[in-house]
């Protein structure tokens, strides 16, 4: 009996599991005490901070591998903030990993972080070339139609007041 017991209390530590932390949601906010760093808050899918989160975590910061210490799910890097910026931040778990990027907006001594989509970092500038490139087709057809306009205004005897006229009679004609 007593060499059961034995085995069992040396067995008891292969038994008993940990819960294994991981980090699968973060926010990114200013440090209390506002001296120009950002605090790293570990949170859970309804961004409420998880203060189960103690330990060591690897993150990289715009590609730069950073060891942050978490206490009660927060973690302050000990870089400071100068300006105005752009971050990426990513952690990855065994399985999966998260990146947010953020644009850190420095004004006076506090910093405010502002998360950003990076899909729209990509769809704004294709809307404007594509503006611009229905601007520069309806541009060069005015041109062309002005360039009609004019050979025909000075050449055939055509004025801008008659082409008004005229559609004014179709659409009162057409009622």
């Amino acid at each position: 009996m007593k060499h059961i017991r034995y085995f069992l209390i040396a067995l008891t530590p292969f038994l008993s599991a940990a819960q294994e932390q991981r980090i699968d949601n973060f926010i990114i906010k200013e440090n209390l005490t506002q001296n120009g760093k950002i605090a790293i808050i570990a949170v859970d899918s309804a961004e409420v901070a998880d203060e189960r989160i103690d330990g060591t975590f690897l993150f990289s910061m715009n590609g730069l591998q950073h060891s942050l210490q978490f206490h009660q799910g927060v973690a302050v890097p000990s870089q400071k903030i100068d300006g105005s910026t752009f971050v990426f931040f990513k952690h990855k778990n065994h399985d999966n990993s998260t990146g947010r990027l953020y644009f850190i907006y420095k004004k006076d001594n506090s910093l405010i972080p502002y998360k950003v989509n990076g899909l729209l970092l990509l769809i704004i500038p294709a809307l404007l070339l594509l503006i611009a490139y229905v601007f520069k087709r309806m541009l060069l057809t005015l041109v062309i139609l002005g360039l009609i306009f004019g050979y025909l205004s000075f050449s055939k005897g055509l004025a801008f007041t008659q082409i008004i006229e005229s559609a004014l009679q179709i659409i009162k004609n057409l009622f």
